[in-house]
C-alpha cells in the first residue's frame, strides 16, 4: 500500500446485508468504495457482538481494495495473528483496550499489517502522541463504539490537533461514526482523509439494486470537495 492522503470512502459492512457479504462488498467496490471497513465487536469492550477473523477470511477473496479491520475487542494481542492470517491490510486497536498499546502496535506491524490506533470520543489526542512512530492510521471515533447508525459527535478539534501532531508523517486520519454528507466536510476540513460510513452508504440500495450505493458515496465525496 503506497501512502496517499487523498480522500477515501470506506463503507462499513456492519450496515450491509449479513447474508450477502461477498456480493455486497463486490457491489459497493464497483460503485466507488476505496476501502472496505470491517467492525469486529466482542460484546465485552463494546456492547454488541459482530464477527471475527473467520468472517474476515471468508470475505477477503471478495475485497479488491483494502481490508481495513477495526478491532473493538479486549484483549487484542491474542488475536493479531488470526487477523493477519485472514488477510487484513490494516488492523486497528483501541488505545483504551489494554495497558500495553505500544506492544500491540509493534505486534500488528510485526505480523505484516499496517497498524491503526483508535480513540473513543472521551479520549484525548495526547494519549497517542508517543505512539505515532508505530502508527499508520489514527481512527477518531465520532460515536461511542458498539452500535451502527448513531448520531455524530463533533470531534473536529481533536482531528485538528492530531493533524498538527502528525505533521508530515505518513499517517492516515480516519473518522468512524455518523459520517454523512453533512458531517463529512467538517472532519475533512480539519484534516481527516479516510471516512468510514455505514448506513450513509448502504441506505436505499441492495445487491440487486446497487446504484444507490454509488450515489451515496458520490454525495459524501462531493460534499467534501
Amino acid at each position: 500500500m503506497t501512502f496517499d492522503r487523498s480522500l477515501k470512502i470506506a463503507p462499513s459492512i456492519l450496515a450491509a446485508d449479513f447474508a450477502n457479504f461477498g456480493a455486497e462488498i463486490e457491489a459497493v467496490e464497483a460503485q466507488g468504495a476505496d476501502w472496505i471497513h470491517v467492525d469486529v465487536m466482542d460484546g465485552h469492550f463494546v456492547p454488541n457482538i459482530s464477527f471475527g477473523a473467520t468472517t474476515c477470511a471468508a470475505i477477503r477473496p471478495h475485497i479488491k481494495t483494502v481490508m481495513d479491520v477495526h478491532l473493538m475487542i479486549a484483549p487484542v494481542d491474542p488475536y493479531i495473528d488470526a487477523f493477519a492470517d485472514a488477510g487484513a491490510d490494516i488492523l486497528t486497536a483501541h488505545v483504551e483496550a489494554g495497558p500495553h498499546i505500544h506492544r500491540t502496535l509493534q505486534a500488528i506491524r510485526g505480523a505484516g499489517m499496517k497498524a491503526g490506533v483508535a480513540l473513543n470520543p472521551g479520549t484525548p489526542a495526547q494519549m497517542i502522541e508517543h505512539l505515532l512512530d508505530l502508527t499508520d492510521l489514527v481512527c477518531v471515533m465520532t460515536v461511542n463504539p458498539g452500535f451502527g447508525g448513531q448520531k455524530f459527535i463533533d470531534m473536529t478539534a481533536k482531528v485538528r490537533e492530531l493533524r498538527k501532531m502528525i505533521g508530515d508523517r505518513p499517517i492516515h486520519i480516519e473518522i468512524d461514526g455518523g459520517v454523512d454528507p453533512t458531517t463529512a466536510p467538517l472532519v475533512v476540513e480539519a484534516g481527516a482523509d479516510i471516512l468510514v460510513a455505514g448506513s450513509a452508504v448502504f441506505k436505499g440500495g441492495s445487491v440487486t439494486n446497487p446504484a444507490p450505493y454509488g450515489a451515496n458515496i458520490r454525495a459524501i465525496r462531493t460534499a467534501c470537495a
